[in-house]
């Protein structure tokens, strides 16, 4: 007992020697006959326990002693944070670890709290007891995974409707929906209504590899189709397929998936539905309720960790509803049209010869030249038709774009009864209107060279003749023929020939 008492003592000038007289370990040794790890020891159980030397001088042997060797806390003493809580507010972007025991540390001052490092050990010890769709760490808003549930809902006329699923990647909320089959419009146009349902847009789509939307499944330069990329364009995202054979990629879904078969599909399989919209408002509800029930081994629902955390990270949607549109190379013809389905749309007269991309919607055709649009129509179905815009045209094709065939008659009677009835006849012999506007602009520009009186007798005379070409018209004015005196007929009988067989012949 007296050596403790006396090593208690030395413990007191060690710290003494340390705290006030500054000396280093190696002197302090020497003088007290201690070993430097001694030295070291109680110097740091001093510097762990808070104390300074003005108040170990007060305390007294006992009081030091319990205050230096007292044990540490158990694990019982700490306070754990709610690992849960650090799960989910991981996915916020630029969270860390550090930044979230510094909080924890923060927040309980006056008790024991783990270092750092057992912070972590802890963590991950927590997050290997989640499922793997739960264990991965996505970042708030930035991963919408979809994918289509493996079994089906009959039909009453025996169709089948297919269940597309989509789930964030930060809260798991979730979609899913019915459509008819599986191609590149369902899968698009499901992904759309699946955007408008969390009301907002993630930075990336990940599918799976469905040929209806990749059309190159490289492990490492996938490339999705032209309309995938117009898709993705339109709601600013991206789309980036999964690794092939990497389901841990899209844990995600499979897992919500999983969840959709058993909690809405299983609960659908007693009723019959007259068509894929039936079974979209039987899913509805299930739907709903689905978000809101509460995790099994995390804090909240789907529905409160979305409001909280993939809500206000998301971007916003478009103004303009996305509508389905495919693409396909065309070439400018030489009457500066390109011929899609059998229908003819105009583009600018200088792109003849070249190829353009049409982009093609139910309602319009886009043309789209080095990624500018040049031309837009409204979609016409008449196969041998045209659509053509005044202003692609050149400035004569204006001009006599401009004319009907009103107006032509009309300006031909300005001149006289017979050159209307001259640009009438033009009119009429020609299988389309249109196809006569040039002679007859040609007719009447006759007047500027000869004046109207001689191109209104020209008219007559070539009425007379039978004729409305615009070269036999031109001919009398150039020929005068309009400026010699016009005989009256007269009666005229024929002499009698011996060759020549009476009328009797033919009786």
């Amino acid at each position: 007992m007296p050596a403790a008492r006396t090593s208690m003592r030395k413990i007191k000038d060690v710290l003494r020697l340390k705290l006030e007289g500054q000396l280093s370990h190696e002197r302090i040794a020497a003088a007290l006959k201690l070993s430097k790890g001694v030295v070291a020891k109680y110097v740091g159980l001093a510097a762990a326990a808070g104390l300074d030397w003005a108040t170990i001088e007060e305390l007294d042997e006992t009081a030091l002693q319990r205050r230096l060797l007292a044990a540490p806390p158990r694990p019982q003493d700490f306070v754990l944070p709610d690992y849960g809580h650090v799960h989910l507010e991981l996915r916020r972007k630029g969270m860390t670890l550090m930044l979230l025991w510094q909080e924890h540390v923060e927040r309980h001052r006056d008790a024991h709290t783990h270092r750092y490092t057992q912070f972590c050990e802890h963590y991950q010890r927590y997050a290997k007891t989640l499922k793997r769709s739960m264990r991965q760490i996505h970042r708030a808003g930035e991963k919408l995974f979809i994918d289509y549930a493996g079994p089906t809902v009959a039909l009453c006329d025996g169709s089948r409707a297919h269940i597309f699923v989509a789930a964030l990647g930060a809260s798991g909320y979730t979609f899913a929906c019915a459509t008819p089959r599986q191609t590149m419009a369902d899968w698009l146009g499901a992904c759309a209504r699946a955007l408008s349902f969390i009301g907002g847009v993630p930075q990336l789509i990940v599918p799976d590899n469905p040929k209806a939307l990749i059309a190159n499944p490289n492990r490492y330069e996938p490339r999705a189709n032209d309309t995938v990329e117009d898709f993705a364009r339109h709601y600013g995202t991206s789309v980036l397929p999964a690794r092939p054979h990497h389901p841990q990629d899209k844990a995600k879904v499979e897992s919500a998936v999983q969840v959709v078969e058993r909690w809405i599909l299983m609960r659908l399989r007693h009723q019959r539905f007259a068509s894929v919209d039936d079974v979209n408002e039987a899913i509805a509800p299930l739907l709903d309720l689905l978000n809101h029930k509460p995790f099994q081994k995390l804090p909240g629902s789907r529905a409160s960790t979305f409001a909280e955390i993939d809500a206000p990270a998301l971007q916003p949607l478009p103004r303009q509803s996305w509508e389905f549109a495919t693409y396909k190379t065309v070439r400018v013809h030489i009457d500066h049209h390109v011929e899609i389905e059998g229908h003819r749309y105009s583009v600018p007269q200088s792109l003849v010869g070249q190829s353009l991309e049409a982009r093609i919607t139910a309602t319009a055709v886009e043309i789209v030249h080095r990624g500018h649009r040049v031309a837009a129509h409204r979609r016409c179905a008449h196969k041998g038709g045209f659509t053509t815009l005044p202003e692609h045209m050149s400035a004569a094709h204006r001009a006599h774009r401009e004319w009907t065939p009103e107006r032509l008659i009309d300006w031909g009677n300005s001149i006289g009864a017979a050159c209307g009835s001259v640009i009438r006849r033009l009119l009429e012999e020609r299988r389309h209107p249109e196809h006569g506007y040039r002679a007859c602009l040609g007719l009447l520009s006759l007047a500027k060279k000869y004046g109207k009186p001689r191109l209104e007798a020209a008219c007559l005379i070539a009425l007379e003749l039978g004729t409305s070409r615009y070269s036999h018209i031109k001919d009398i004015l150039d020929n005068r023929r309009d400026k010699a005196p016009q005989q009256a007929a007269s009666d005229w009988t024929s002499p009698p020939h011996a060759h020549v067989r009476g009328p009797g012949y033919y009786q």
